[in-house]
C-alpha cells in the first residue's frame, strides 16, 4: 500500500537552529497522526513543507507516491480557527465553493454539478442550515465546520490540520474533531493533526510525532506520552500525569507547555 505521506531523512532549520533532522515518517491511508511539541519546534513548518510551501534542508517528502508540491489537490488543509469579521460578505456556501473550483484561474463559474457537490459537502458537515449566512455572523464552531468541508472538497488522500480546535469550547471541539475522524474512517483519508492539547482527539490517535529541542520521537500514545520518554526528549525532568482519562504534562520548558497544561 502506497503511504499517504512519506518523509525520508527530512531536515529543516530556521535562523541557524535545527528544528528537526533525519526524520523518517510514513503515514498510511486512514491513519491519524497527532503532532505535538514545543512552540517553535517546527510543527507548522512541517505542515508547510508537506504543502510544498517550504523546502526541506535535506530529504524528501512524497504524497501518495508523488513529490510534495504547492497546490496539490491530494492534500486538504484545515487552518487554526480564526473568527471572520462580521462585515465580511462571503457566505458559508461561497467558502466551500472555493474548495471546489477556487484553484482555477480567472473568475470561477460554478456549474450545476459543482453546486450539487457543494450542497453535499455542506450536508456532510452539518452546515446546510446556515450555508447562506455571511460567515462573519457564524460562531467559531460553525466556521470550522465550513473549513472542514472546504478542505475535503477535492477528496484528498491526506488531511493536514493546524490547531483546528484552538479557541473552540469543549462541545465544538468534540464536533469538529468528530467530523475529521469520520472523514478518515469513511474515506481512508490520512490525518496529520497538529495540536497543543491531545485530549480532545486522544481516542482517535494511532500514533504521535513529538518534536522538541531539535529532536523527535514517534510511537503510539502509550509509547510516547511517558515521563521517561519526554524527559529524554527535552533533556530535563518532565512528568506525564493521567487523571480521569486525560493526560497532563508537568515540568516541560516554559516555551513548550505551561506547567501542568494538558498536552
Amino acid at each position: 500500500m502506497t503511504p499517504a505521506l512519506q518523509i525520508t531523512q527530512g531536515a529543516l532549520g530556521f535562523g541557524g537552529r535545527t528544528l528537526w533532522r533525519e526524520l523518517d515518517l510514513s503515514v498510511r491511508p486512514g491513519e491519524f497522526l497527532a503532532v505535538l511539541g514545543s512552540n517553535g519546534s517546527g510543527k507548522t513548518s512541517l505542515l508547510r513543507a508537506i504543502l510544498g510551501l517550504q523546502p526541506l534542508d535535506a530529504g524528501t517528502i512524497q504524497i501518495d507516491g508523488m513529490p510534495a508540491r504547492r497546490g496539490n489537490r491530494a492534500v486538504g488543509y484545515i487552518p487554526q480557527q480564526k473568527l471572520v469579521q462580521p462585515g465580511t460578505p462571503l457566505r458559508g456556501r461561497d467558502l466551500v465553493t472555493l474548495g471546489v473550483n477556487g484553484h482555477r484561474f480567472g473568475v470561477p463559474i460554478t456549474s450545476r454539478a459543482e453546486r450539487a457537490q457543494v450542497a453535499a459537502l455542506l450536508e456532510s458537515v452539518g452546515a446546510t442550515a446556515y450555508a447562506d449566512r455571511p460567515i462573519g455572523t457564524l460562531s467559531g464552531g460553525e466556521q470550522q465546520r465550513l473549513r472542514v468541508a472546504q478542505a475535503i472538497a477535492a477528496d484528498p488522500v491526506l488531511l493536514l490540520c493546524d490547531e483546528p480546535l484552538a479557541s473552540l469550547d469543549l462541545n465544538r471541539q468534540a464536533e469538529v474533531a468528530g467530523l475529521i475522524d469520520e472523514r478518515r474512517r469513511e474515506h481512508d483519508t490520512a490525518v496529520v493533526f497538529v495540536t497543543h492539547d491531545i485530549n480532545p482527539v486522544l481516542g482517535m490517535v494511532d500514533r504521535i510525532l513529538y518534536l522538541a529541542e531539535g529532536h523527535f520521537t514517534v510511537g503510539t500514545p502509550d509509547e510516547v506520552l511517558r515521563s521517561e520518554v519526554l524527559t529524554a526528549l527535552y533533556g530535563t525532568p518532565v512528568e506525564v500525569l493521567r487523571s480521569g482519562g486525560r493526560i497532563f504534562v508537568a515540568g516541560a520548558p516554559d516555551h513548550a507547555h505551561h506547567q501542568g497544561e494538558a498536552l
